[in-house]
């Protein structure tokens, strides 16, 4: 019994990507969400006074924003379970989600993992992130975890506790483990891009 149980924790984590940092099946670790509870939807909402001015050209635009298409995302793979390896409503991981919210919500191509989706486009400064833009975290040094900025400090990724979600990134949890961003298009581009999907 003892043997057959080693062999199932053996075998699990072989042939999974996802979050995990590194491609070495030992490395290919989901960790344990300890996100605290969160609003159960982040509300649509215009420009006000306590917006940050970064996230405000956002409204400039005519037709669907960026955060409007990353709302509609949440609200289509909202309580989809996390599944390391996953890629599907069935259950999916972090990176994979990203590739879909990417590729289904604007027409961007991102790679398979947090290893690769970390070296798209250029890095920036936390104080400077607007919608669209990834966050990435580590919660150990042997794998990480990548979401999408929202805006208003939320962030949508799939939370191996509880699924796909919205957590905010001043979140205890998030803080502590939070690494970098990444805009990995050029925000007008990335705006651009949008307006003629939505054509």
């Amino acid at each position: 019994m003892r043997h057959a149980l080693l062999c199932c924790f053996l075998i699990l984590p072989l042939g999974v990507a996802g979050c995990a940092s590194h491609s070495t099946p030992s490395n290919d670790v989901a960790y344990y969400d300890v996100d605290l509870p969160e609003l159960p939807k982040l509300k649509r909402y215009r420009q006000s006074a306590s917006q940050p001015a970064a996230e405000s050209q956002d409204y400039a635009m005519s037709g669907p924003s960026i955060r409007d298409v990353l709302l509609e995302e949440h609200d289509r793979w909202a309580g989809t379970p996390y599944r390391l390896g996953g890629t599907n409503s069935r259950g999916i991981d972090c990176s994979a989600l990203m590739q879909h919210v990417f590729s289904d919500g604007f027409g961007i191509d991102l790679p398979r993992t947090t290893t690769d989706q970390v070296k798209r486009g250029k890095r920036i400064d936390k104080s400077q992130l607007k919608p669209g833009d990834l966050v990435f975290f580590r919660p150990s040094r042997r794998y990480n975890h990548v979401g999408v900025y929202v805006g208003n400090g939320y962030f949508l990724h799939a939370s191996t506790s509880r699924g796909v979600k919205l957590s905010r990134l001043d979140n205890v949890y998030w803080s502590q483990h939070y690494w970098q961003s990444r805009r990995p298009m050029p925000y007008e581009a990335m705006q651009m891009k949008l307006a003629m999907r939505s054509q």
